[in-house]
């Protein structure tokens, strides 16, 4: 009974993530998409804490992104609160993101709608378009594995209406266990998509499920506005006051590859590049978001640059062979000058002549 009642959580929570109230765009779609914007992953080990927080952040460049209706991508409609600044790091194991938005703070709890919320989405398939999160052209009742074959985008999705600032969400023993990419906790939750209609919690399906897929995500979230340094507990809600002025961060971290056999999850590689989108959903003047109405960084994929870290491990080598040439000149210059001491002693001492006595003579 328990198992039923957890099976049917799980896809009550795959037709709450995959609803959308309204996806019909106005007009023919069209896009002129700037060639030159990239996200870059450095290779930057043992820098960053997921916790929500963008101090250890600081140094590391991001790439800044005007925010557009993802459906009409109009520059009068462009977000008012500014621009999206994405950061972005690995550190040979796992891939790190950083996303940082300006929003007067808005929270609901047990609301997710008025709350903001954030998406990743990534290419999967060679054929996966941005736009259409796949572009699967079959319908609800026809996509399958087999019939929307390599039209798969992999996407996380994170809504703070449950979620405590500053706490890691996303995949849990409990929800793993169930072998599906769910999180009842704090809904960062772990998704695939063919179209916007055919959307489904990884291990969720319309062929069936399978327990062998796991949510491979964690992150959290935080606002500036914050003053508590020591950490939130549930108690604190709304940990802010309404309509205050700051920047939202989510900070998220995924492994570079993943144990992924259902073709569900991208797979990053280092020196490699991917495709990525982000997009950001805000209560506007207070009013409920819905699930078509976000904003994206780009009407097209973002080029995500894995850096392999060659110029460092270059410049490393670099440092130690001039570090060996270094210590084996200065053991040259040593021997050398005791060579040439030795020298000048043995030339310059005084002869001494035996003494020789006349009779021997």
């Amino acid at each position: 009974m328990l198992r039923l009642l957890s099976v049917l959580s799980v896809l009550g929570c795959a037709l709450i993530v995959g609803r959308v109230n309204s996806h019909q765009e106005s007009g023919e779609w069209n896009c002129d998409s700037d060639s030159e914007i990239r996200v870059q992953a450095e290779f930057k080990p043992g820098l960053v804490t997921i916790d929500g927080r963008p101090d250890d952040w600081k140094d590391i460049e991001g790439f800044e992104f005007s925010l557009l209706p993802a459906l009409d991508p109009d520059e009068d409609k462009e977000y008012k609160g500014g621009k999206m600044n994405v950061k972005a790091l690995h550190d040979g194991k796992d891939v790190r993101f950083l996303l940082q938005v300006d929003g007067d703070y808005a929270y609901s709890k047990g609301d997710n709608s008025k709350c903001p919320s954030v998406a990743l989405m990534f290419q999967i398939g060679g054929d996966a378009t941005y736009h259409n999160m796949g572009g699967c052209k079959e319908g609800t009742d026809s996509c399958t594995q087999k019939s929307c074959k390599g039209h798969e985008v992999d996407i996380m999705h994170f809504s703070i209406g449950n979620a405590i600032p500053g706490r890691i969400y996303g995949g849990n023993p409990i929800d793993n266990k169930e072998g599906n990419g769910g999180d009842r906790f704090g809904h960062l939750v772990d998704l695939y998509s063919w179209n916007p209609h055919c959307r489904y919690l990884d291990g969720v399906g319309p062929s069936g499920n399978d327990t062998s897929a796991q949510n491979n995500w964690e992150g959290a979230w935080w606002h500036s506005s914050f003053t508590v340094p020591s950490g939130f507990v549930e108690e604190d809600s709304p940990y802010s006051s309404s309509g205050h002025k700051g920047t939202y961060y989510f900070e998220f971290s995924r492994p570079l590859r993943t144990m992924d056999r259902l073709q569900q999850d991208a797979q990053f590689t280092i020196g490699g590049t991917g495709k990525m989108s982000v997009a950001f959903w805000y209560p506007v003047d207070g009013s409920p978001w819905h699930g078509s109405g976000h904003y994206s960084v780009n009407c097209d994929w973002v080029p995500l640059d894995i850096s392999s870290g060659s110029s460092m491990l270059t410049q490393s080598a670099e440092g130690s062979s001039t570090d060996v040439g270094s210590a084996f000149a200065l053991l040259l210059s040593v021997v050398s000058l005791c060579l040439s001491v030795y020298t000048g002693y043995r030339v310059m001492r005084p002869k001494s002549v035996p003494f020789t006595p006349m009779e021997n003579l």
